[in-house]
């Protein structure tokens, strides 16, 4: 279990709370681990009824850790991976569309890449007015991950979609609210309180007829989303080694500007 994530139950509420606070709670190989376990172990733990996500440090999640990313997509050349993702980033996003109990986020400033992905799986999402909400993928040389091709559009829209994906611009948290992404703005200081008395209401439901009613929502679309999953993540594999991909991982690392011009000019 990572140090870097707190995992508690209480009253029929799994917390999955991120302290990497000093990383902006980015998440390492061993994050991922942690909380696929935990997800795994709740679905037959008749004591968690539901799952809430939340940030500390003012952040909600900057994605994946860059570094540990890198290493982690190195080790998966060699065996430790599959399709481009690097286990245990793959792993943990395969689960996310198969959990049969309903998810809460609370979200606090900022969320990017899989902090943002990881919200279209949710069933209900709080943030707080400094909330930025951002999928820079492609400036990455990447695509995007977690079914979001898929569940994207269907959430916000075409056009929304592929200003937050393509175009990566960054939405606020009003942005959002009226993109229909997340359910309510409130104070930083009543984001856990709302979210957890949201997962309190939920844990008082009968249990049958509320995992029942979540799958009717979602429209038993398991498969197509895991499908959508599968396409991503060999996007990733093509792409992790393409020139654009490695001269932008190079410039995050060395803090400059990637230089795209330079890579189509070497071709």
């Amino acid at each position: 279990m990572s140090t870097d994530i707190e995992i508690t139950l209480a009253d029929g509420v799994q917390i999955l709370r991120f302290l990497r606070a000093g990383k902006k709670n980015a998440f390492t190989g061993a994050m991922y681990n942690a909380m696929s376990e935990a997800l795994d172990a709740a679905e037959t733990n008749e004591a968690i009824a539901v799952h809430v996500f939340i940030g500390s440090g003012g952040v909600f999640s900057a994605g994946n850790d860059i570094n540990d990313f890198l290493r982690r997509a190195e080790a998966s050349e060699t065996g430790g991976g599959q399709d481009g993702i690097p286990a245990p980033s793959l792993d943990f996003i395969a689960r996310l569309p198969k959990l049969s109990k309903p998810m809460i986020a609370a979200v606090d400033g900022l969320a990017v890449g899989i902090g943002t992905t990881l919200l279209l799986h949710c069933d209900l999402i709080y943030a707080t007015p400094s909330a930025s909400l951002r999928t820079p993928f492609l400036d990455l040389g990447l695509v995007q991950e977690a079914g979001s091709s898929l569940l994207a559009p269907e959430r916000l829209g075409y056009p929304l979609a592929f200003e937050l994906i393509c175009l990566g611009e960054p939405f606020s948290a009003e942005r959002a609210l009226q993109a229909g992404l997340i359910n309510a703005i409130v104070p930083a200081a009543e984001l856990e309180a709302t979210a957890l008395a949201a997962a309190r209401r939920l844990v008082a439901k009968p249990r049958q007829a509320l995992m029942r009613s979540r799958r009717l929502l979602r429209q038993n679309h398991t498969a197509a989303i895991s499908g959508m999953i599968d396409a991503e993540a060999n996007c990733y594999k093509e792409l992790m080694a393409s020139p654009e991909a490695r001269e932008a991982f190079t410039a995050f690392l060395e803090k400059r500007p990637p230089d795209f011009a330079k890579v189509r000019k070497a071709r």
